[in-house]
């Protein structure tokens, strides 16, 4: 791995050389609350059965849920508890994204990841791709969401860049 600065995990960056197949990571979990679903629906996603716990009764949930965009945006904040030691360049896209099961208040949820396809750059730059395979999940292991994140890692020489 490559020496100098820390990532925000505190450990070295970790490079695309040192990234492998099948490699597995678990994030803490953390319990979503109603006021986070309301207070978010309301600034990003408004729709009523996100934003009026009232309304929300009359749903097919029976109560306020968690938009898509707030899984994904838990996700993230979660997948940085565990990956941000990797060095990415950028993240190129997401394929095969489900919502499985609603995200409802209450809910204790954890990410996994798992490495499941590593190509090195066929331009010759500095860089790799990376297919990350993820899921948002109940603690009980039921799939909330589920995605393939599409990044490029730099390679240690692109590490290295100044």
């Amino acid at each position: 791995m490559t020496a100098g600065p820390l990532s925000p995990l505190g450990a070295p960056w970790r490079c695309f050389e040192d990234l492998t197949l099948g490699e597995t990571r678990r994030s803490a979990s953390r319990t979503v609350t109603e006021a986070e679903i309301v207070a978010f629906a309301r600034d990003h996603d408004p729709q009523w059965f996100h934003a009026d716990p009232e309304a929300a009764r009359a749903s097919v949930f029976g109560q306020v849920v968690a938009s898509g965009i707030h899984v994904l945006a838990l996700w993230r904040q979660l997948d940085h508890t565990i990956n941000s030691d990797i060095d990415f360049v950028a993240g190129v896209g997401f394929d095969r994204l489900r919502l499985k099961r609603a995200v409802r208040p209450g809910d204790t949820i954890h990410v996994t990841s798992e490495i499941v396809s590593l190509e090195p750059s066929r331009s010759g730059k500095p860089r790799g791709t990376a297919v990350t395979h993820y899921a948002v999940l109940l603690d009980d292991g039921t799939e909330c969401l589920t995605f393939d994140s599409i990044n490029l890692v730099y390679t240690r020489a692109g590490r290295d860049r100044s």
